[in-house]
């Protein structure tokens, strides 16, 4: 096919030699299939992501580092070069996380590659050789449904250990490759350890895997993982091979009633960006 505008830098650069076809077109980005060297991989193409709104940005952007103290002031005042230096933050936090995650055993696409706003990495396929599947567009058996979410817990956990909360993990952005479930799709990881917003995403993130599951094993439903998961990091206690019990028995105290207006908000708005998603799948 012909090269797409925004990956002609690439080949010019020799990173690419062929544009094979075009994945996949959604708000946040164009994934084209693309072939390098013997390798095929994917190309991912970042659209301004002019979507989000203020608030979701400032909770996922919260102690993000900027290179320099005249970004920081551009993107508070959100000028023009405000606006694109908050951009290429954005879109440098997917492929710094998703360094990060590979070299701490996440199952991630590896990355090759950034250049020019775009993210060289592998392609996820499935048995077949074909292009992975999204977790949404699959069935499950109980049993199946049951492995598949311990196994993508165990990925959370493994996530966190190293220090990453994804902030937007949901049926959507897992491929469900040969080897099985595969996590994609990281702008808007957040450091656990420098978000004040991180507890509350992790948790809505472990959430949306047992509201998925818990369709075809309902047992799921009544689990708490979330909570459970996040007061074993507070206590220093997670470990990747940490064994968790579902349970979690909350500590009565003062309620933050802040925190819980803006868990509601956020509950407003995943559902939102959920139904969205649905609509773009159809």
């Amino acid at each position: 096919m012909k090269t797409p505008e925004r990956l002609r830098p690439l080949q010019d650069e020799g990173l690419i030699d062929e544009v094979v076809r075009q994945l996949m077109s959604g708000k946040e980005a164009m994934v084209y299939v693309v072939r390098s060297g013997g390798e095929t991989l994917c190309a991912k193409i970042y659209k301004e992501a002019t979507h989000r709104s203020f608030r979701q940005a400032v909770d996922y952007t919260e102690n993000r580092k900027t290179k320099n103290s005249r970004q920081a002031r551009a993107m508070a005042k959100g000028s023009k070069f405000g606006r694109q230096a908050q951009e290429a933050a954005w879109q440098s936090a997917e492929v710094d996380a998703l360094y990060r995650l590979a070299a701490a055993g996440v199952r991630v696409p590896k990355p090759h590659n950034f250049h020019e706003g775009v993210l060289l990495m592998e392609l996820v396929c499935d048995a077949h050789g074909d292009a992975a599947p999204r977790l949404n567009d699959i069935s499950f058996s109980p049993e199946d449904a049951r492995i598949h979410h311990q196994t993508l817990l165990r990925e959370v956990v493994r996530m966190l250990s190293a220090g990453v909360v994804h902030g937007d993990l949901s049926e959507f952005n897992i491929l469900f490759g040969a080897d099985g479930p595969v996590i994609i799709d990281l702008p808007q990881a957040v450091d656990a350890a420098g978000n004040n917003h991180a507890a509350g995403m992790l948790e809505r993130d472990v959430a949306n895997l047992r509201n998925y599951f818990g369709r075809f094993a309902p047992e799921l439903l009544k689990t708490d993982y979330g909570r459970e998961i996040w007061s074993l990091y507070e206590k220093g206690l997670l470990q990747p091979d940490v064994v968790l019990t579902g349970r979690f028995v909350r500590k009565l105290g003062r309620v933050d009633l802040g925190a819980v207006l803006r868990g509601i908000d956020d509950a407003k708005d995943e559902e939102a960006a959920r139904r969205l998603r649905m609509q773009e799948a159809r």
